[in-house]
């Protein structure tokens, strides 16, 4: 009889047939096991394969756009029964007008006919809606040339420059 590769030959002996005929059982079945693995990981690389292909789309790969999947809409929220913007009784959280003394320029825009029956309008409104728009002027930048002369010494003909002037940058 032939010894068990993890066991000596004196265990292995010793060892009953019947635990001996389950051990080689289950040597044989290991065997069959590891070209399972085999399989599996090759299984395990085709599934990986497919998985990609399914997240393909025309933008991520080569394939024309008519092939992508159709464009999945996210479900809208049901209707709330409460009204838009701030319950009756919230205070408004609108910007203060500033006083019409201290604006600019005020434009008066007035309707000249009815809507309705398109006759001539006239008259003034005691209060009427006001709109502000507050414009920041655009930057203009302030530039400042400096004129930096040389010039030639009539005693020794040297050229000499005027020191620059400090804290300008060169």
């Amino acid at each position: 009889m032939s010894t068990h590769s993890s066991l000596s030959q004196e265990l292995w002996e010793r060892t009953p047939p019947e635990v001996r005929a389950y051990i080689e059982a289950l040597d044989a079945r290991h065997a069959s096991m590891g070209a399972l693995e085999t399989r599996v990981a090759t299984l395990e690389a085709l599934v990986q394969a497919l998985q990609e292909q399914l997240h393909q789309t025309s933008r991520n790969s080569s394939r024309p756009p008519s092939s992508d999947p159709p464009p999945h809409e996210r479900p809208r929220r049901p209707q709330s029964k409460r009204r838009r913007g701030g319950l009756p009784g919230h205070p408004g959280h609108t910007p203060t007008l500033i006083p019409v003394e201290e604006v600019q320029e005020v434009v008066v825009i007035k309707p000249e006919q009815c809507m309705h029956c398109d006759a001539l309008l006239g008259g003034d409104d005691p209060t009427p809606w006001r709109h502000q728009v507050i414009e920041i002027p655009p930057i203009k930048p302030v530039v400042t040339e400096y004129q930096w002369h040389q010039l030639v010494c009539t005693a020794c003909g040297e050229v000499t420059r005027a020191p620059w002037p400090e804290g300008v940058a060169r």
